[in-house]
């Protein structure tokens, strides 16, 4: 993956979460890769749909499926603004998603090594690499929400 490429998809993935943050959700987008074309897209929805999983990487994950006309959505790349939560990486790997990358860290609930291990390949076959791509505005995006919240 060209870097080039790797930034336009983590700014799509940013718009979602800025338009999560507009409807005063916590400010998490992803996009879904598939042979070079983001494929679905989506920022959370928890509040504005009264539903736990509505996470953005879960309907990330449905907008994808329903592009495709399958839930299998393998060799595709997920580019999410917040280190996927357990049940995120879940869906991920059950839709076997073939690479995950993350643009800020999550040491409260990150299941890809912040706070809990991510899994090993005998657990999850199809997901070949997840990495950490440092991305400074998914980190302002949420450092900004948070402490206008408490405020």
């Amino acid at each position: 993956m060209e870097r080039d490429q790797l930034d336009a998809w983590m700014e799509a993935a940013v718009e979602e979460a800025q338009a999560a943050a507009t409807r005063g959700e916590v400010p998490v987008g992803a996009v879904v890769v598939l042979d070079g074309k983001i494929v679905g897209r989506a920022g959370n929805r928890t509040e504005s749909d009264d539903d736990p999983s509505a996470h953005a990487e879960i309907l990330a994950l449905r907008d994808a499926g329903q592009a495709i006309g399958d839930w299998r959505i393998e060799n595709a790349t997920m580019i999410v603004t917040l280190e996927p939560c357990p049940m995120c990486l879940g869906a991920i790997v059950n839709a076997r998603v073939r690479q995950l990358v993350y643009g800020a860290g999550d040491p409260r609930l990150g299941a890809c090594g912040s706070a809990i291990p991510l899994p090993g390949t005998e657990h999850a076959p199809h997901l070949r690499e997840v990495r950490h791509a440092t991305h400074p505005e998914c980190g302002e995006l949420l450092r900004d929400f948070f402490r206008a919240r408490r405020s």
